[in-house]
């Protein structure tokens, strides 16, 4: 089973990607119509790779359950295969490959409303063995309307301890850390008093290789990008349902990778790069060192920053401050020289006969001061008195 995978990337780099490894893409939409997560669940709008020829095929959207044009489609298809192409106008049967974007949860064309959560978890994948034989749901869709998913990988969940209970889970990926494809089925529907049509998809699974088999018993059935295997799926002139379709629906034997990753992901809504990183990597343990690096570095430039318009202040305000500061320590060592205020006691009496009044104005603003020294000075002229 396939229930979650990640596609972390834009669209603009997808399609850049898959024409870079020789794939041809004549349309893609826009980076905003497909979700672009870490953590890509089913019900959100993923990128699918089709390959369709111009001009719709009658035999789409046939429901299976009508078999006088089950049988007409099928002589068409026969005539078309058999007949020798001409190479008057080759590029009217020429196919144009395209990415778009399609709800992940295949709804067949013949629903009529909007199915549940539930109903659609029920098609998010399609076993291999299913399409054997023809019949059952995916027998139009197998023929007419073949797709490839595009991810950087899948996720799965190791189940451990008593009972399963603890579920651990595991990134997959190509061993390249290039993109990754699975085969997969699309359909498209207009539901009842609704004029919108609605694309979506479903991934095929197939029996895990012998890699994979300690995480589940099936995996995703994944094609190389460009390789032969890729061309035939994609193959729109290929109508009915053949044993060289079904062959390449096999364990992946190519080279994968896989590990540990945050349980994080196991929630929906949760989204990270973090959660394609192994937990246990030295790229996890640097990432977070630099975290707190980088959020330290500008408490100490700032620190700095500071300290020098501190020292800076400083040396501007001594300057002009120090003169100041001179003065004061030279009025407060006279101040506890008071006996020579004592010898000259007899001033105050003096000074109050002739009435100063700038020595008034003087006592009056000193008042808060020089209480101590006023209170001295009084104590003394008692005395004398």
């Amino acid at each position: 089973m396939c229930g979650r995978y990640a596609l972390g990337v834009r669209m603009a780099y997808i399609r850049n990607r898959m024409q870079q490894q020789g794939l041809q893409v004549d349309q893609a939409p826009d980076d905003d119509d497909v979700r672009e997560s870490f953590n890509f669940a089913p019900g959100n709008n993923g990128a699918v790779y089709c390959a369709q020829l111009p001009s719709p095929a009658p035999s789409d959207n046939v429901p299976d359950h009508e078999p006088e044009q089950q049988q007409q489609q099928q002589q068409q298809q026969q005539e078309e295969e058999s007949s020798p192409k001409t190479e008057q106008n080759p590029e009217k049967d020429a196919p144009i490959y395209k990415i778009q974007s399609m709800k992940w949860g295949l709804v067949p064309f013949w629903t009529k409303r909007k199915p549940d959560y539930g109903s659609l978890m029920r098609t998010i994948n399609c076993r291999d063995d299913s399409l054997s034989e023809d019949r059952g749901m995916w027998t139009s869709m197998k023929r007419t309307k073949r797709c490839v998913v595009v991810c950087q990988g899948f996720y799965e969940w190791l189940k451990k301890g008593p009972g399963g209970r603890e579920k651990v889970p595991y990134f997959v990926k190509r061993k390249d850390g290039d993109l990754m494809y699975f085969a997969g089925l699309w359909d498209k529907v207009t539901y009842e008093g609704s004029n919108e049509t609605l694309y979506s998809y479903t991934v095929i699974t197939t029996s895990s290789n012998s890699e994979l088999r300690f995480l589940h018993d099936r995996m995703p059935v994944i094609l190389d990008p460009n390789s032969e295997a890729m061309k035939t799926w994609l193959d729109p002139h290929r109508r009915t349902w053949s044993k060289e379709l079904q062959d390449i629906l096999k364990p992946y034997d190519g080279e994968l990778e896989y590990y540990p990753v945050s349980k994080e992901v196991g929630k929906v809504g949760n989204n990270s790069p973090d959660f394609i990183v192994p937990v246990s990597s030295k790229e996890n343990k640097s990432n977070i060192a630099n975290f707190f690096a980088n959020a330290k570095k500008p408490d100490l430039d700032s620190g700095s920053a500071v300290k020098s318009e501190g020292e800076a202040k400083k040396g501007a305000d001594v300057a002009p401050v120090t003169p100041v500061k001179r003065e004061h320590p030279s009025e407060s060592e006279e101040s506890p020289k008071k006996p020579k205020v004592e010898e000259t006691s007899a001033m105050p009496s003096e000074k109050k006969a002739g009435g100063t009044p700038g020595r008034k104005t003087r006592s009056a603003t000193s008042a808060q001061h020089a209480k101590p020294t006023d209170g001295s000075q009084r104590i003394t002229n008692f005395f004398g008195k």
